[in-house]
């Protein structure tokens, strides 16, 4: 039996309380990527720049595409959604098409630089970092015991899934090109933003009803402590992952650092 104190931490959440898991009766296990398979950094300092500076010429070879027409009218939309926000988004300009198209890449950089979770911008990223992936300008990172707990929970007959911000194809090709070699093998399902936002309980209740579980037969790790809150509204286990050392000010018990401390053989 494992169990969780948790008061505060980086991103300003709350987890109060010793919560207790029973490992007897997790099928299914849930994870978040950033900061929890993967490290901040490269999500950060590799990822975000690369699709932000691709952006433009991305736009300039594919923006007659059905597809990137329709995710383009999905950002215009999330730009009004913005603008009566009073979040001040760069303007949007429909006309002539060098402008248009001059508009989208500001706005779709501000949206990056803000890291905004807009679906259509994941897609949208995603499908950038395709290009990179296949190129092996791009490959994915993960942390060491990622691989090695991946075994494990297969031995175990753990269901492994993915549930993350970034669009499934991201998810997918990060996976797909890990130092390890391709761990997708490994990953039942792969969940985004389109099942809903990742700090809502109904995107947990959501996930679980795809499967023939109950939703207490989940264990959901996340570096997030509002998503883990989320999750356990919607009755699944679940564990805060701390990679670094940005909450050990705070008195906590069972915060795991690594996937060795998750499920040992």
């Amino acid at each position: 039996m494992l169990g969780t104190t948790i008061h505060s931490t980086a991103d300003g959440g709350e987890v109060a309380g010793v919560i207790p898991l029973d490992a007897s009766q997790i099928r299914v296990i849930l994870l978040d990527i950033e900061g929890t398979t993967t490290p901040v950094e490269f999500v950060y300092q590799t990822l975000f720049p690369y699709a932000s500076r691709t952006l433009g010429p991305f736009f300039h070879e594919h923006t007659q595409d059905p597809e990137i027409q329709s995710l383009i009218q999905e950002l215009r939309a999330q730009h009004d959604v913005d603008e009566n926000s009073g979040l001040e988004p760069p303007g949007w300009v429909d006309h002539p098409d060098e402008a248009r198209l001059r508009s989208i890449v500001a706005y779709g950089q501000w949206l990056i630089a803000r890291d905004s979770k807009c679906t259509a911008l994941k897609s949208l990223q995603g499908k950038i970092w395709q290009q990179a992936y296949t190129s092996g300008e791009l490959r994915g990172e993960v942390f060491p015991d990622v691989p090695i707990a991946f075994e494990r929970w297969r031995r175990q007959k753990k269901i492994i899934c993915i549930y993350s911000s970034g669009s499934v194809l991201a998810q997918q090709n990060l996976f797909r090109t890990t130092a390890s070699g391709d761990l997708t093998s490994y990953i039942f399902v792969f969940f985004d933003t389109r099942v809903g936002a990742k700090t809502v309980p109904e995107s947990y209740k959501k996930i679980a009803a795809s499967f023939s579980f109950a939703p207490n037969q989940f264990l959901f790790i996340s570096d997030a402590a509002k998503e883990i809150e989320a999750a356990r509204s919607a009755g699944m286990q679940a564990l805060l992952c701390v990679r670094d050392d940005r909450a050990s000010s705070s008195p906590m018990e069972r915060v795991i650092r690594s996937f060795d401390d998750v499920l040992p053989d």
